[in-house]
């Protein structure tokens, strides 16, 4: 099966882990046929667009589901290091996503640079993908560009 252009934000990072936006209930049954074992969702369970029951469709499907909901206008430390946990402990293939894939991507930023040791150019190429805490237009920046700077 390839990748789905229709979810929104897909992006693959590598064959361990995919990324995208919000994903509707028919694409539990896609992820898994793409062989993704754990998803993790950084979208508060109220936001616009998530997608209801996410962890009982997960379970149906036979997919590990870990929920960390990252507020938009206050991401910090203890959101990061529940991700990298997460991250690491959890089966894989591994399927990220929020509803627009900013917050995952800030997030797949920050552990390629801090845990995996990539170059900061290939990590920050990978999040500017989706888009840039630092140049882009969304109202809540100023946190997100705290945040990617790090501890």
């Amino acid at each position: 099966m390839n990748d789905p252009d229709d979810i929104t934000a897909w992006l693959r990072i590598d064959a361990r882990t995919t990324t995208s936006g919000k994903i509707a209930a028919g694409d539990v049954e896609r992820l898994s046929a793409l062989g993704v074992r754990h998803v993790i969702n950084l979208a508060l369970p109220d936001s616009d667009g998530a997608l209801q029951g996410e962890a009982e469709l997960m379970a149906a499907a036979g997919l590990a589901y870990t929920h960390i909901p990252v507020p938009f206008d206050l991401p910090d430390d203890t959101h990061f290091d529940a991700f990298v946990a997460a991250y690491d402990a959890g089966a894989t293939p591994v399927h990220v996503h929020c509803i627009a894939n900013m917050r995952v991507s800030a997030l797949v930023y920050r552990y390629h640079r801090d845990v995996k040791g990539m170059a900061e150019p290939e990590a920050r190429a990978l999040m500017e993908k989706i888009w840039s805490p630092d140049t882009g237009d969304h109202p809540t920046l100023k946190p997100w560009a705290k945040f990617i700077e790090g501890r």
